[in-house]
């Protein structure tokens, strides 16, 4: 039951860092992908913070961690060609990032 409960967790969060990422997109991007990319996207996110030494590094002296957005992008990218979903635009992809980020920052204030 645990495990189940585990899941539906994730299953929310997954669904409030969509919203808030739609949120954050500029209007021309809104539609433009299916909640179904956004849980693609967000699979490959998770996977490269765990294939990356993100997860692992030292803060500077503020706190903070250095993220080269390009290289996420590109990873999201390469993947998704690969697993055959699409050519995706990096700046929108970008983008995407980029609020997934804000998401997470932003629950760090509550």
């Amino acid at each position: 039951m645990a495990q189940e409960d585990e899941f539906l967790q994730s299953d929310i969060d997954d669904e409030k860092t969509i919203e808030y990422i739609k949120n954050y997109l500029p209007q021309e991007l809104k539609e433009k992908f299916s909640d179904d990319e956004f849980y693609y996207f967000l699979d490959l996110l998770d996977e490269y913070y765990s294939n990356s030494d993100l997860l692992e590094a030292t803060p500077d002296e503020d706190g903070y961690v250095d993220i080269d957005l390009e290289k996420i992008v590109d990873y999201i990218v390469k993947e998704a060609r690969k697993d055959e979903m699409g050519e995706y635009d990096p700046e929108d992809i970008l983008f995407i990032v980029q609020g997934e980020l804000e998401y997470a920052e932003s629950l760090g204030d509550e």
